[in-house]
């Protein structure tokens, strides 16, 4: 396990890896690797055999949280790397309060995007 491995796991509790989303979307496994691929979902490897995973709390039921896409953009137009986004997203916010993956649960994605677009100056 790295390092960075080792950070995310403190911060991520659970997760998920492609077919299992596929599975909870009803949709073929090409489709969610179409999502990490347009950005709509950040998959980072990990475990024995790196396969890719994704945060659990990035999917509410059977969609994509309302408000992740837009804020992976901001994030990624920052220059941010999808783990330093995880990490982010996962690190708690005394001024939300909590993290800016439970506020967008919680749908505060207005304020966790305007955090996002904070970084940028």
């Amino acid at each position: 396990m790295t390092e960075i491995d080792a950070k995310t796991d403190a911060l991520v509790t659970a997760w998920l890896n492609l077919p299992e989303i596929a599975e909870r979307f009803g949709v073929e496994v090409t489709r969610v690797r179409q999502l990490v691929k347009e950005g709509q979902l950040i998959a980072v490897r990990r475990g024995e055999n790196r396969a890719l995973h994704v945060p659990a709390d990035f999917l509410a039921g059977d969609r994509i949280v309302k408000g992740l896409s837009g804020t992976l953009t901001l994030l990624r137009d920052d220059g941010f790397t999808d783990e330093e986004m995880i990490e982010w997203l996962f690190t708690a916010d005394d001024s939300l309060p909590g993290t800016p993956a439970q506020a967008l649960r919680e749908n505060r994605g207005t304020e966790v995007k305007r955090r996002a677009q904070a970084l940028a100056v």
